[in-house]
Parts: C-alpha cells; structure tokens; sequence
C-alpha cells in the first residue's frame, strides 16, 4: 500500500489541514529549501519493540534501535542484509531496555565482521541491569566501536541535508529514570520534520515542551512508547501536531499497545495512524517537499478502525491477524500506481 501527500502551497507553520492526496510534487514555492536527493525512514516490524533505519540522499545510515532480546538483531540484520545495506555509520540506543537495545550486540558484530563497520554508537548513558544492556557494551568494546552519550542540544553528525537534532535527555540525566531519559530525535531534510522519542514518558514529554515547544512540530511522529498511555499526551500533541502517526508494537500486546486512550485521541485529531501490527514494515519516503508512505501490508490508517480491530482481537493470540494482499505499487487511490520503495 502506498500514500502519497504533497505540500504544495500549505504552509507548514500556519495550518492543520491533513496533506493533499496527490502525486503532484510541491510546485516551486520560493520559501521552501531546495535539497537534492530523497530520505527514507524504514519502520521495520519487530514485534513488541522497535527498530528504525534511516537512508539519507548520500547513503549515509542511522538505525534506531535494533528490537527485542529474543531475535537477538536476526529480525533486523535480515532486512538490513535485503536493502544491501553494508555499514550502519550511527547506531543509536534510545534507552537500555532490551526491547530496544535487544539486537545491539548482534548487529555491531555483523557489520564488523561481515560488513564495513559500525561509524559510532550512541546512548544516553543511563544504563539497565541486564545481560543484554552488558552484551552490547561487551561488543562495544570487543569491537573498538566509538561510544558517544548525547543529550539535549546536540546534533548527529549527518552530512549534506539532513539534520539530527537531540531533544532527550537532559544534561543532568537521572541515571535510575530509563524512559524519561530517552534519546529523543527531530529529523529535518527540506520541509520535512520527523520525530521520533522512542519511550519517553509525559514527565519527558513535559521537559521537551519546555525547551523545545517549538521546535517539535512534526509532519510524521513515531509514537513514544509503543503507543502506551504513558506517552503522547495532549500537550505534546498539541506541540508535534503531526498529519502521520507511526505505531510499533505487536497485535495482541501483552501491555496492551496501543492503548484505547491514544488512539482516541488520534482519530479526534484526524491523524493518519499507521501500527506495524496490520501495516508491517512501514516506509517514509520524502525529496524535501512531499512525501509518501508505502506499507508491507494493507490496512485502514483511520485510528478508529485500527481501535475496532485491536479490540475485536480480544487478546487472544490464537486470532491471528491475516491482512488483505494488496497488489504490488498499489497506492490504494483510485487505482493511482506508485513504484515500490524496494
């Protein structure tokens, strides 16, 4: 399934209006910043947990958590390995919990040793008690990876268009608070703004409102916590205002993800939600001035009818949930054909 939202002449700062559906380019505005190239954002699915890569126009590659200790990365590292992907050049640690971290270990010995490296690791410094937390520094070391701990106000070092800015965490991190000091990010190429706050909670949410209020308007958000209550608060929102919501997390949740109260919030909003748990693998792609969304499988982006699906599953992990095939290039608009992302 594919989507497609333009820009052209909306002014990003001034309206909430939902993108036109159109496959038309945005039309020379003067204001808006040229940049060459496109950006992906894979939102690989992982299940309870979390995984992000970003391709810049150069081919530069950030990933963003690696999932859940069990797969140990082979989730992850497979569908690296099926995009050609050989060197990840910033692999970042949003929190130490092993729903996020769980792959970390693996997939820095797999590009040192199968691949062309890892550039450097990033974290916040916040350590968890466990032995996937200990694995991924042990590889660290093993490896001679460089280990950068980041906090609010810096940047990843990205070249050419593409901006890494840290919203979280603070500089004086709390070392037993995990979630609260998570690496937030808000990732900007053109007129372009995505962000993504991995686990942090309404009390993170707070302290990234207070310094960065408005800075953190957003046309596509990665939901904070899987889409827990604890996250994604009506203030915050108010701030992100996003046309696109990205939620990852399994069907059946054993937490309950995403809980009732977001996605309500999200369907009152009008926003476009997309959960890797009927989309799969869900994939941002923009040039700078519009973008589209492609997703392994095909589902409704309607928050309400993504509530009504989660609740007719009734926590029963023998329904299993089966999507609709849709036809490849399928963009789901009047029978409009995009090329797949690959």
């Amino acid at each position: 399934m594919v989507l497609e939202y333009a820009y052209g002449d909306i002014d990003l700062e001034d309206t909430g209006d939902s993108p036109d559906e159109s496959d038309e380019s945005s039309n020379g505005n003067e204001s808006e910043r040229h940049v060459e190239g496109e950006l992906e954002i894979h939102h690989i699915d992982v299940g309870q947990a979390d995984s992000t890569l970003l391709v810049t126009p150069s081919d530069e590659t950030i990933l963003i958590d690696t999932g859940d200790w069990p797969q140990d990365g082979s989730d992850v590292i497979a569908y690296l390995e099926a995009r050609d992907i050989e060197r990840i050049d910033h692999l970042v640690a949003t929190h130490s919990h092993a729903d996020h971290i769980g792959g970390h270990a693996a997939v820095i010995e797999h590009f040192e040793t199968n691949g062309d490296g890892i550039g450097a690791a990033y974290d916040s410094g916040v350590p968890a008690s466990s032995a996937t937390y200990e694995n991924y520094l042990d590889a660290v070391e093993e490896y001679d990876v460089e280990l950068l701990l980041v906090e609010s106000g810096d940047e990843l070092p990205i070249a050419g268009d593409v901006s890494a800015q840290v919203l979280n965490p603070p500089a004086d991190a709390s070392r037993d608070q995990i979630r609260n000091n998570d690496v937030a990010l808000a990732i900007e190429f053109g007129e372009f703004r995505y962000v993504t706050t991995g686990d942090a909670e309404s009390g993170a949410e707070a302290r990234m409102l207070e310094e960065w209020e408005s800075d953190l308007e957003a046309d596509v958000y990665q939901v904070g916590h899987h889409g827990s209550s604890t996250s994604s608060d009506e203030a915050f929102m108010d701030a992100v205002d996003p046309e696109i919501a990205i939620i990852s997390s399994a069907y059946d949740s054993q937490y309950d993800h995403p809980s009732d109260e977001v996605l309500e919030r999200f369907a009152d909003r009008g926003i476009d939600t997309f959960w890797t748990a009927v989309h799969g693998a869900v994939v941002v792609q923009t040039d700078g001035n519009s973008f589209e969304i492609e997703t392994s499988e095909s589902f409704s982006t309607d928050a309400a009818d993504i509530l009504e699906e989660k609740s007719d599953s009734g926590g029963d992990e023998t329904n299993a949930f089966s999507p609709r095939a849709l036809r490849s290039g399928a963009s789901g608009f009047d029978g409009a054909v995009s090329p797949a992302l690959g």
